[in-house]
């Protein structure tokens, strides 16, 4: 057998193969979640004017994070239905060929932002001293692009493979790695000249040097790469074009969430800080809620890609209908759990009664929306495994761009803060049941599997 096909997830037990999917992702994307924790946390030490400057940098690297999380799902949906058809060569290629790619864009986007580093922070109201500072983490870090880049593609090619593990392993070592670094670095212990932000960005990018050899040599141990498809290009073509048609949707859709959070903040803004502090509160514990969500959206998709590419449709009906039911139940479990604890979760959050009031509000209103409202994660992740990301940005931008953004700009004339809370809430329900009921249907329909020769 080869390494390849070790992780067959074609047969088998399709909800075996979810949790075995989903529990490493689970801690792997806390990893990921603890970079920016660790460098926010070390570099609040050195003052406020340096916590201040890391702050303009979180959107900004979450941007480029968002374009690669575009490439690793590409990656994953192409290879994984590759492996699914059993052509084994083409998946070498495609894995092969993504690597280059990844080089290439990261050059790009690294030599572009180097070029509009000082227009993009003095745009959203850096100072000149916050702006050098700025400059001393950005700079590596963008020349680094590539290093930083690499391991999330890698490792999405190995869980295409069925290995959920390994990368999970990979990217806790090297989140263990960056928080004994940082600090040397940072603030120039045990002889080392002390850094500060430039510290903070050389200790990322060597943590992540690290993950990317590890995920390179798993990649060629395991016959998903091989070097001499990068030699001579053969349809490098065609492997930029499958990796492409499904890269860019998804990458750009990524930054969506963050023009909805700009509106709603701007409209809450018109209250009060308080308000706005109370909404941030809220995505923020969301955001930890969501891991589980998130965790299973990834897991799911190699094993609908393989399936879809079998042209086992039963299976991938049967995974979705797994990851729906779990995504219901938590959803429910999790609104119940937080409407009837509303208010010492508030107080956890702050000592301001303004702040509590409001974000008590949100949290009776928005979360009874959860389970219609996350089933986007579900079918997100299975239409961009099957090859069709058009739909699941479709889905996103109509519900995010299209509705989402009026509706709570009548929210807020018709009931300021409640009513932006309440027009969240009847978003989610609307676009929540619609996608669920019109994708269910075509997934049986519209979308089988009718061709292994299409992307």
């Amino acid at each position: 057998m080869s390494s390849a096909a070790k992780y067959d997830l074609t047969e088998g037990s399709v909800s075996r193969h979810l949790v075995r999917m989903t529990i490493p992702m689970i801690w792997g994307i806390m990893a990921l979640i603890s970079f920016q924790l660790v460098d926010a946390y070390y570099i609040s030490r050195l003052g406020t004017l340096q916590l201040a400057s890391i702050s303009y940098t979180f959107p900004v690297t979450y941007g480029i994070f968002s374009i690669f999380i575009g490439f690793g799902v590409a990656a994953s949906s192409v290879i994984s239905r590759m492996i699914g058809e059993k052509r084994t060569e083409d998946m070498k290629r495609v894995a092969s060929h993504s690597l280059l790619i990844v080089l290439i864009v990261s050059i790009v986007i690294g030599l572009l932002g180097l070029v509009l580093i000082e227009p993009i922070f003095n745009a959203v109201g850096a100072k000149p001293e916050e702006l050098e500072l700025i400059k001393s983490f950005m700079v590596p870090y963008l020349l680094a692009t590539f290093f930083v880049s690499m391991p999330i593609v890698g490792n999405a090619t190995l869980r295409a493979s069925g290995d959920a593990v390994a990368p999970a392993i990979i990217m806790t070592a090297a989140a263990i790695l960056n928080a004994l670094i940082n600090p040397v670095l940072i603030f120039g212990l045990f002889g080392v000249p002390r850094m500060e932000l430039m510290g903070a960005a050389i200790g990322t990018i060597f943590a992540n040097i690290v993950a990317m050899i590890a995920v390179l040599i798993l990649m060629h141990k395991r016959g998903i790469i091989d070097f001499a498809h990068i030699q001579n290009l053969i349809n490098f073509k065609d492997s930029m074009k499958r990796i492409l048609v499904i890269a860019l949707p998804v990458g750009i859709t990524g930054l969506l969430p963050a023009i909805l959070g700009s509106v709603v903040n701007h409209l809450l803004s018109k209250t009060g800080p308080e308000a706005v502090a109370a909404y941030g509160a809220a995505g923020r514990m969301e955001a930890f809620l969501l891991i589980i969500l998130m965790a299973l959206s990834i897991g799911m998709g190699p094993i609908i890609g393989q399936n879809w590419g079998a042209g086992k449709l039963d299976r991938v009906k049967e995974t979705v209908k797994y990851a729906i039911s779990f995504s219901v139940i938590w959803s429910v479990t999790t609104a119940l759990f937080i409407s009837f604890f509303a208010h010492p979760i508030a107080r956890i959050f702050s000592n301001d009664p303004a702040v509590r009031e409001n974000l008590v509000l949100y949290l009776v209103i928005v979360p009874m929306t959860y389970f219609l409202g996350n089933l986007s994660h579900g079918w997100g992740s299975t239409f961009n495994a099957i090859g069709k990301p058009q739909i699941s940005a479709g889905m996103i931008f109509l519900k995010m761009i299209v509705l989402c953004i009026p509706a709570v700009f009548i929210g807020h004339a018709m009931g300021g803060v409640t009513g932006i809370f309440i027009a969240i809430a009847t978003v989610n329900c609307v676009t929540g049941a619609a996608y669920h009921l019109w994708a269910w249907r075509g997934l049986g329909r519209k979308w089988v599997p009718v061709a292994r020769s299409t992307s």
